[in-house]
């Protein structure tokens, strides 16, 4: 769009009177409509004698027709006026001046339009050729949305990469960042830097693996190879300046291909003998590789730490796609067993075979029997751990819970049965306990303990048989 204000020169025709000659008033009249969006016709005064629009009807306040016999001045906005009284004085020469003034509108904002005068006859009556600009205006405001869209963005993301700088700074874990392809170091952290013995600068560019003492780096290719073709998580323990330190490496992916995320830390616990793996490491890898599920939660029951098995019991990809969820989410009776688990490992700090079911991320559900326990840790508030088995495959699996023998063993099911099994199980416990209450009393003389029950000798029988109380095999007193 052409600035306002600016003069732009006029190329005038050579012939005019012979290529003009001749044309009527009503076709210097759709000339003129035709050559602009808006036409006045202005009087010396700058009052407005006549006014055609080739756009249809503009939403102008009181109509184009009302603009007749007013000022040209009074028909537009305040801040426009001084616009329109240059245009009034302007002279006929090779120079055109387009100027921008704004019109009220009916309703919303005033409407943009671009005019340029030409003087044409006697007494200063002229020709104001009007262009108008709401498309473009519309387009500009568009644009100036876009880039304060754009700003904010950008901002947003200054902010939040200056929060990972800082981060990846300070932490005292040594971190890099490595080419999926070249597995060349594309960033690291002073952390890391000091564990490799090393500078920032130096380190970037260079392939991981030399970084690694040479009897470690078969293990760290492999490694790599393996987290890039599975697309999980994993470590190993490698030698790095003499010195064995654990190395962790999981994927990231971007638009511009795969990369490596690579936690370095040296632990103090590690055997340096035949670089074998520390004791904290190995116990790590046998929790990670266990076919029984295994989670550390927060006393509040959020997943801190999850081992393989859990997150294909659950049915998800990756570990850190449930570091952080409620354990509840996945626990059979939403609000009800999590609050229950909780509850007994404050009081007694372990739970055993807690029977219930876990969900997967389709909806399915599964049986299982909890083990937890409740760890208690100087300067912390401690942690949970549960051992989540499988039991729908166990070979002879009932559903039924074998039938407790005292009120104590009653009682423990409180938790991990409902209320209806319990119900069940205590009516039982009771008959069986009046039936060999009765058989005490008779000697054994199983028709007069029928009596005392109240039942016949047949419906005792069955009993006996049901709760395996006494010598069927022999003759009936």
């Amino acid at each position: 769009m052409r600035s306002q204000g600016r003069p732009f020169p006029v190329t005038h025709f050579d012939t005019p009177k012979q290529s003009l000659a001749g044309l009527s008033t009503e076709a210097n009249a759709a000339l003129l409509s035709a050559a602009a969006d808006l036409v006045l016709i202005v009087d010396g005064q700058g009052v407005v004698q006549d006014v055609s629009s080739n756009t249809g009807v503009l939403p102008v306040t009181g109509g184009l027709r009302s603009w007749v016999g007013k000022s040209w001045q009074e028909v537009v906005t305040i801040e426009s006026r001084p616009k329109v009284a240059k245009l009034l004085n302007s002279t006929a020469d090779n120079r055109a001046i387009w100027r921008q003034v704004n019109v009220p509108s009916q309703e919303g904002a005033d409407i943009p339009i671009s005019f340029c005068s030409i003087p044409v006859g006697p007494k200063g009556r002229m020709i104001a050729l009007g262009r108008d600009l709401r498309a473009q205006s519309e387009i500009q405001q568009q644009l100036v949305d876009a880039q304060q869209t754009m700003e904010r963005d950008y901002l947003r993301l200054r902010h939040l990469e200056s929060r990972y700088r800082i981060l990846f700074d300070l932490t005292s874990e040594g971190v890099l960042v490595v080419d999926g392809k070249s597995q060349k170091i594309i960033e690291a952290n002073p952390a890391a830097a000091e564990a490799f013995g090393d500078t920032v600068r130096r380190m970037v560019g260079k392939q991981i693996v030399d970084c690694i003492d040479s009897d470690s780096r078969d293990v760290i290719g492999k490694l790599l190879d393996t987290v890039r073709g599975g697309g999980k998580a994993d470590q190993a323990v490698a030698k790095i300046r003499n010195s064995p330190m654990t190395v962790s490496a999981s994927v990231m992916h971007e638009e511009g291909g795969e990369l490596l995320l690579v936690r370095v830390r040296r632990d103090a616990a590690v055997k340096t003998d035949n670089g074998s793996a520390t004791q904290a490491e190995m116990i790590t890898r046998v929790i990670e590789q266990a076919p029984d599920a295994f989670v550390v939660t927060d006393t509040d029951g959020d997943v801190v730490a999850a081992n393989r098995a859990f997150t294909e019991m659950v049915e998800m990809n990756r570990a850190e796609q449930v570091i952080g969820e409620s354990l509840d989410r996945w626990l059979g009776r939403a609000g009800v067993d999590l609050n229950v688990l909780l509850a007994n490992l404050r009081q007694r700090g372990s739970v055993r075979l807690f029977a219930t079911t876990m969900r997967n991320e389709n909806g399915s559900q599964i049986p299982v029997e909890i083990s937890a326990v409740a760890v208690s840790q100087q300067g912390s508030s401690g942690a949970l751990g549960f051992t989540i088995r499988d039991v729908g495959r166990r070979a002879g699996t009932e559903t039924r819970h074998p039938m407790p023998r005292s009120v104590e063993q009653l009682t423990e099911l409180v938790g991990r049965v409902p209320l209806r099994e319990i119900v069940g199980e205590t009516t039982d416990l009771i008959e069986k306990l009046c039936i060999e209450a009765a058989l005490q009393l008779t000697q054994d003389n199983r028709a007069t303990a029928s009596e005392i029950l109240g039942l016949s000798r047949q419906s005792l029988y069955v009993k006996l048989r049901q709760y395996g109380i006494g010598n069927l095999g022999g003759e009936e007193k």
